[in-house]
């Protein structure tokens, strides 16, 4: 394998009120606004010294241009493109300069239809994690994972474990032993991608880390007293499935992003994966609420590879509906 993948490193997801969208991420999570313009936000952890992992794109209508990961080297883009062009997947190269504070990437198509972005190259900031006097909101840390939905989760779990040299953390099996649900990962935690059944691709949620639990619950009041108690989906709680107290929430424009602490190493070579069988309750409530039905089939469709102008195909009476069932 000519690559090595570090990590998941950001995404970009199209807002249609940059204002709202600032409102709501600065001031009720706590992200580090790096810059703007009237284009884009670039958001950050406190702890995170890269440029940004969360990018807020003005648009007319939702939908995730890209989701990215970081590699250990400027080779690797070279190993990835030779891979994905001859198993025939679309690829699409963006020269430094082409994106704002992002080196040279390269940007493809895995198996799963999934628009997926490959960079080593990213600005540095100035990381914040000890000026405690500018935590507010969540106290938002860093990016932690990605979770997509597919149709065929296995199809996606063989490609990420057997061609890109992930591993599988946790996974959830049927009866006939079809994977159903996976949990993959590059950094030695839980996951950095999470494959989940149902209708895709598309993006489920970007999860954040946090540092402990009292951060998820502090962002219930926070959030409540800004006006966003609607927004909170699901949560807080904890996932049996990667040990996680977590809370899912979802912005004005309907894109969800969990809050996310508590799961463990995943870095020694005997670790094996956890099996949970689909009929375990457990897996994903451990402890708390029930989630609702929009949480199991609503997410973010992703924009055309090779056309991120393409708008994403909604009905307008979906699109008058998208806070917050935008998109099912």
């Amino acid at each position: 394998m000519g690559f090595n993948i570090l990590r998941a490193a950001r995404a970009i997801v199209r807002v249609s009120d940059l204002d709202a969208a600032r409102n709501f991420y600065v001031d009720g999570l706590g992200f580090i606004e790096t810059e703007a313009n009237d284009e884009c936000i670039y958001l950050r952890g406190l702890e995170e010294h890269s440029h940004h992992s969360y990018v807020l794109k003005k648009a007319a209508r939702p939908g995730v241009e890209v989701i990215s990961y970081r590699v250990a080297h400027e080779s690797d883009l070279e190993g990835l493109a030779a891979f994905f062009e001859e198993r025939g997947l679309a690829t699409k190269w963006l020269e430094a300069g082409s994106q704002h504070a992002v080196g040279r990437a390269l940007r493809v198509q895995d198996v799963s239809g999934i628009p997926v972005e490959f960079f080593f190259q990213m600005e540095t900031v100035e990381r914040k994690l000890q000026r405690y006097d500018l935590y507010k909101g969540s106290r938002m840390q860093r990016i932690d994972h990605f979770n997509c939905m597919v149709p065929d989760v296995e199809k996606a779990h063989d490609f990420y474990i057997k061609e890109l040299g992930f591993r599988c953390s946790e996974y959830t099996e049927t009866e006939d032993e079809r994977i159903w649900a996976a949990w993959l990962h590059r950094k030695p935690t839980v996951h950095d991608v999470a494959f989940m059944n149902g209708k895709g691709p598309r993006l489920h949620h970007v999860g954040f880390w946090l540092s402990d639990p009292m951060s998820v619950i502090h962002t219930c009041d926070v959030l409540a007293s800004l006006g966003y108690a609607s927004n909170i989906e699901r949560g807080p709680g904890r996932h049996g499935l990667s040990n996680a107290f977590f809370l899912y929430l979802r912005d004005p424009d309907g894109n969800r992003v969990e809050l996310y602490t508590g799961d463990y190493f995943t870095g020694d070579p005997d670790f094996q994966p956890i099996r949970w069988d689909l009929d375990d309750p457990r897996r994903a409530t451990f402890w708390g609420h029930e989630p609702p039905d929009c949480w199991f089939y609503e997410a973010t469709p992703f924009i055309e590879l090779n056309n991120s102008e393409q708008e994403v195909a909604m009905s307008e009476a979906a699109l008058e509906q998208r806070k917050p069932n935008f998109v099912t």
